[in-house]
């Protein structure tokens, strides 16, 4: 009782806590309201202003005490989220190959994999709504430039990026696409898998090789084809033209892929 009559008295002191609190409370369920009411629609730009606060049992005053606008929501509610999972997804592209390779090697997750996933799962509800058919394209595609922003510079470190052409360019792209795909797809089909296992999926999947699933693995040699690549020269921008020499292959390195000259050799 004492402690119930202390906190009455800490907001009454304090009014700036409680309308705190109030503003929060207002604001997570209109973003519940919007995501129900995609739900619903099956389509981002058929929601109103209306059918969101009706839902949410608030004013319109109160909604654009808060938006200007449906856009406005949207807007904020992915800039939250992209703001919470740039952490997430640093983490993860700060992983070394040694530490990777030993979570592979005891089919574990690639640390920081089930923090990243967990988010979606708790925040769900709503981000199923706006990443799903009838949400915003343009979250996906906002999701996919921050983890190439944090990615990259990271996945960068050791490789000799004018001798790999656009070949890293487009790894990058194509990884990126790929792995938030199957986020996405696990996210708006129902997470029927846990975190624990789905965790697992993905870490895996970054290391399938075509033909794995179907008993026929294609080995093949990204060095070599960097170096066709730039041999080529047609359509390889700057990197394509630099000319390697004869004799010149590109093999990998320690510290990355580099240009192994016959004269090294002897």
């Amino acid at each position: 009782m004492r402690t119930a009559l202390r906190q009455v008295g800490t907001q009454l002191r304090n009014p700036r806590m409680t309308g705190d609190r109030r503003s929060v409370r207002t604001r997570r369920a209109l973003r519940d309201a919007l995501a129900a009411e995609i739900e619903a629609t099956g389509d981002l730009t058929q929601v109103t202003v209306t059918a969101v606060t009706d839902r949410a049992s608030v004013t319109r005053r109160t909604f654009y005490s808060h938006f200007k606008d449906i856009n406005d929501l949207v807007g904020q509610i992915e800039a939250e989220t992209i703001r919470d999972l740039k952490g997430l997804v640093g983490n993860i592209a700060a992983v070394n190959l040694d530490i990777l390779q030993d979570a592979l090697d005891g089919f574990a997750p690639c640390p920081g994999s089930e923090e990243l996933l967990s988010y979606f799962k708790e925040h769900g509800d709503y981000l199923a709504a706006l990443l799903g058919d009838g949400g915003d394209p343009a979250f996906v595609e906002r999701l996919k430039r921050m983890a190439r922003d944090v990615i990259a510079a990271r996945a960068a470190k050791g490789l000799d990026l004018e001798l790999l052409g656009p070949i890293f360019d487009y790894y990058l792209t194509f990884s990126i696409s790929a792995e938030v795909g199957v986020l996405v797809r696990w996210l708006t089909s129902g997470m029927h898998e846990s975190v624990a296992v789905m965790a697992r999926v993905m870490t895996s999947l970054m290391f399938v090789r075509p033909g794995d699933l179907y008993g026929r693995a294609i080995d093949f040699d990204i060095p070599t084809i960097a170096l066709a690549l730039l041999s080529a020269g047609d359509g390889a921008g700057t990197a394509g033209r630099r000319s390697v020499g004869d004799g010149a292959r590109l093999v990998a390195g320690d510290s990355g892929p580099r240009v192994e000259r016959a004269s090294d050799n002897g």
